[in-house]
């Protein structure tokens, strides 16, 4: 018999807070996290805004025998899964049936930009032992486990866009399959610095003056940075601890589109959220919000209007993209989002999608413009739609 599967802790850390309920306000006030980006070299590039963390001493966090090992990726993961860990109150260390699924796409990049910049704009010939252990993909997972004393199944999903909510699906997987009783999960990022924007800056889908997902005057997609960490339990072990249950993970899709590696293609997108419905046993009409991938530019967001509208016809339920406050996460940005969901099902608030100026007639949805509204989901969708065609969508219910 398959288990159900629920959320009893989360923590967060990006450009609109220090912590999973600061980002959660921030998103029901409708505020922007997103500024001008300060690093070196900034001035050589054209794209100059993102949804930076400012104020960030990582010195106050962590010993410097800590950050030698520590990538900014790593950092948040980190500062994310502690308070997680602490909300959620379930016992990991040594527990063979806990394990650590993080999603990821640029991993310690910071540390490769550094580095690559001393070895290359510098001239030096040696770089520090711990460049390696710092910059792989797998480092904050592996480091989550050490510090949790995790010893079952950890690892971590690089699939672009979709990569936090592909490791939230593995890690519902796993607990429902019985193969794990407790999981941390969810996702990191920090490109922003000068290799990570100048290369992004060549696929001419960056806007220099702010992101306006769904408005007909988008002009494409801004950056951002942070993570956030769930820690998912079976049901049953929840409730013989009396743990506080926040949202139960209902279901999971993902499809590819196998037709483009950066066009999306709408019948990838439906069946992903069709295949998340059938697998929480929901109907279209269950939904009561989804966060969009709503991303700002004009590829993703018709696309994923026009699913949205095959899916769930002229009923469908409100969407918004956070990712106009705190930018586009990357590998990261599905957990991030994810409170989103967490916050609609648990507040009856649905977070806004802000800078809309006007309305673009191919979208056609509420897109909850501007300022929050208020609602009663009794379940939500969290799409992930990423460059190589690859979908991911997780579907989450009212623990009510």
């Amino acid at each position: 018999m398959e288990r159900r599967v629920v959320i009893t802790g989360m923590g967060a850390i990006s450009s609109l807070g220090m912590s999973a309920g600061a980002t959660m306000d921030a998103m029901a006030a409708g505020l922007s996290g997103i500024s001008a980006l300060e690093f070196q070299d900034v001035e050589r590039l054209q794209i100059r805004i993102g949804g930076q963390i400012k104020g960030y001493d990582e010195a106050k966090h962590f010993s410097r025998q800590e950050l030698t090992l520590y990538d900014r990726f790593t950092q948040f993961a980190v500062l994310a899964a502690r308070e997680a860990v602490a909300q959620s109150g379930a016992m990991l260390a040594g527990a063979a049936q806990s394990g650590v699924v993080l999603g990821t796409s640029g991993g310690g990049l910071q540390t490769q930009d550094e580095n690559f910049r001393k070895v290359y704009e510098e001239g030096k010939n040696r770089v520090h032992p711990f460049v390696v252990p710092r910059l792989m993909n797998n480092a904050a997972a592996s480091h989550l486990s050490m510090l949790h004393g995790i010893t079952g199944p950890s690892y971590t999903v690089s699939t672009a866009c979709a990569s936090s909510n592909h490791a939230m699906g593995q890690a519902f997987h796993m607990i429902r399959a019985g193969m794990a009783d407790s999981m941390l999960t969810g996702g990191a990022e920090s490109m922003l610095c000068f290799g990570g924007i100048k290369a992004w800056e060549g696929l001419r889908v960056m806007s220099k003056t702010g992101c306006r997902p769904f408005s007909a005057n988008r002009d494409g997609m801004v950056q951002g940075e942070g993570a956030a960490v769930f820690v998912f339990e079976a049901l049953d072990v929840a409730e013989a601890r009396g743990a506080e249950i926040l949202a139960e993970v209902a279901g999971f899709a993902m499809t590819s589109d196998a037709s483009d590696i950066v066009m999306p293609n709408q019948n990838g997108a439906v069946r992903a959220m069709q295949g998340a419905l059938q697998d929480a046993g929901l109907s279209p009409d269950d939904i009561g919000y989804i966060n969009a991938h709503g991303t700002g530019t004009l590829g993703n967001d018709r696309t994923e209007s026009a699913a949205i509208q095959e899916v769930f016809g002229r009923n469908a339920p409100p969407i918004s993209s956070t990712k106009s406050m705190h930018g586009h996460l990357i590998g990261g940005t599905g957990a991030v989002e994810l409170l989103a969901c967490i916050m609609a099902l648990r507040e009856g608030i649905l977070a806004p999608t802000i800078n809309y100026d006007q309305p673009d007639p191919a979208c056609g949805l509420n897109v909850v413009p501007n300022v929050a509204q208020k609602a009663k989901p009794r379940a939500t969708l969290s799409n992930a739609f990423a460059f190589g065609g690859l979908n991911a969508v997780l579907a989450l219910r009212s623990a009510g």
